[in-house]
């Protein structure tokens, strides 16, 4: 029986991957009693009795509990953004080209963004194919639901403070999730990222807009879903939708652990727009824990996630 300690098991994170793992024969769920969850002791005796640690804390309470693990056996995803970018770690996504092996046999591994996710699976497999050249600029203009905040935003939005149904934020050009996208994507460049949070709990749309006359090589939105078909072939989750449709919904894929792929625009002009559509707690966080949980130990992928 596989044993997996959730460290944060009680926020916004922690949660969604419990759902996912309840009433599973194959694992032991240990969590820390409530007056516990904050005992340095306790969790250190948790971090190391488990086969595996699922890290739901912010990034300086994720490197600590790193620290904590002082055994060669226990395994670790961190779900925060502490490790993303980090020397030692496996980058979580297994749909990129040869990352489900590198998730499969490693013993600490990063869980993507959720923005990363809709982004990387728009952006990487047409830089690994030669149509978007590493250098190119890009932008990514992406919104999600209040969720992905966190309790204090969730809190927020749920007492009606901020009256609005979108905000943009991260206006100094300086997330963290930059240097995440950039790198997994092979670019040369930082990529604008333009984020903003909707009012609505859960859902996101992530858009990447494309001259069609900036690419490698003469293309076209066909040519282009070719390719990102041909990167996610008999994936269970990803998936390329038809891009010819009035339009898209933050939504879509809300509740589930799916990742939906667009590519929408018009040849006759030259622009294209690149949506990708997922759930920011589903494929951008839960989900993408235990599914790379399941690679890890060495059962269904998709085992417990939600379609």
């Amino acid at each position: 029986m596989t044993t997996v300690f959730i460290d944060g098991a009680v926020g916004t994170t922690g949660l969604e991957i419990r759902e996912r793992l309840a009433g599973r024969t194959d694992i032991t769920l240990a969590l820390l009693p409530e007056d516990r969850r904050k005992d340095p002791a306790a969790r250190r005796e948790a971090l190391n009795d488990a086969d595996f640690v699922i890290l739901c804390l912010p990034d300086e309470a994720s490197r600590e509990a790193v620290t904590l693990i002082d055994n060669t056996r226990t395994r670790v995803i961190d779900a925060s953004s502490a490790h993303r970018v980090a020397a030692g770690w496996t980058y979580g996504f297994p749909e990129l080209p040869g990352q489900a092996e590198k998730v499969a046999t490693a013993m600490r591994v990063s869980n993507p963004g959720c923005y990363p996710t809709g982004f990387l699976a728009l952006v990487a497999p047409l830089v690994s194919a030669g149509l978007i050249p590493a250098d190119l600029p890009l932008s990514v203009n992406a919104t999600s639901g209040y969720s992905g905040g966190g309790k204090a935003m969730i809190a927020a939005f749920e007492n009606g403070e901020p009256a609005t149904a979108f905000r943009a934020y991260a206006l100094g050009l300086a997330h963290k999730h930059i240097a995440e996208m950039t790198q997994h994507a092979g670019l040369t460049h930082a990529p604008i990222f333009a984020p903003a949070v909707a009012n609505t709990y859960r859902g996101m749309v992530v858009e990447v807009p494309l001259h069609l006359h900036a690419l490698s090589r003469r293309s076209t939105l066909a040519a282009i879903e070719d390719v990102l078909r041909a990167a996610f072939d008999g994936s269970k989750l990803v998936s390329v939708a038809p891009g010819d449709i009035g339009s898209v919904d933050i939504e879509e894929n809300a509740g589930t652990d799916r990742l939906t792929l667009r590519v929408c625009g018009n040849d006759a002009v030259g622009h294209a727009r690149l949506i990708a559509t997922l759930d920011n707690l589903g494929k951008g966080a839960g989900g993408a824990a235990v599914q790379n949980l399941n690679i890890m130990a060495g059962v269904d992928p998709v085992a417990g996630l939600v379609f």
